[in-house]
């Protein structure tokens, strides 16, 4: 029986202010040519486990750790696309209602995000994450990233869970999906366009209600 949920942020509760998503502007910027796939890795490792003195500190690390050498401009262009995604963010419209609804049904509701320290602390107070959530787990505090089954087993040690009683929803099949089964939880699929496969997956938030009662 599911007692408690863990939500994705991007994708998931709150929408990219900026198109493509920063991460592959910062490639774009960089103009490195290591697929995003590997490059998506070692840049949220670097960038979003541990607290940097400023972003522009948490750039210069991911440029070093890259091997690369970019003219001082372009680290401008790399934290102002950053605060633009932040600063243009916005939650999906149903966030809030369908979280408010899973807290008053008696759901144990977290939050567990791939995030540097700088982004998470304007939309911590841009979202009242505090007031929605049960509990919050940035990277950039626990040092996890999401694909490390640690991230997971951290949310059901602190909240004395077991693996059966949790479920994840996210909209990434590799990092949340993937992630979520790697630590033994079950995996909900946020799909809003209907594009991809997956079994267990719904298109609005709202939808998780039928998925919890299938379940329950």
């Amino acid at each position: 029986m599911t007692k408690a949920i863990i939500f994705d942020l991007w994708g998931t509760i709150v929408e990219n202010g900026v198109y493509p998503s920063p991460a592959k502007q910062v490639k774009y910027f960089l103009r490195t040519q290591i697929p995003f796939s590997e490059f998506i890795t070692t840049f949220e490792y670097t960038f979003m486990t541990q607290e940097h003195e400023s972003l522009k500190a948490a750039f210069e690390k991911v440029v070093s750790d890259f091997n690369l050498r970019i003219p001082e401009f372009v680290y401008e262009k790399l934290v102002g696309t950053w605060n633009k995604n932040v600063i243009l963010s916005k939650m999906y419209e149903e966030t809030q209602e369908t979280l408010n609804e899973l807290k008053d049904k008696g759901y144990k509701i977290f939050l567990l995000a791939n995030i540097d320290k700088f982004s998470f602390e304007q939309m911590k107070e841009k979202f009242k994450l505090d007031e929605l959530f049960d509990g919050i787990y940035p990277s950039y505090e626990t040092g996890l990233l999401k694909m490390n089954p640690e991230s997971y087993k951290k949310i059901l040690t602190d909240n004395n869970l077991k693996e059966e009683e949790v479920l994840m929803v996210g909209d990434c099949l590799l990092s949340d999906m993937e992630s979520a089964k790697n630590a033994g939880i079950k995996g909900l699929l946020i799909d809003r366009r209907n594009k991809r496969e997956y079994e267990n997956k719904i298109e609005t938030l709202k939808d998780i209600f039928t998925k919890l009662e299938e379940t329950n």
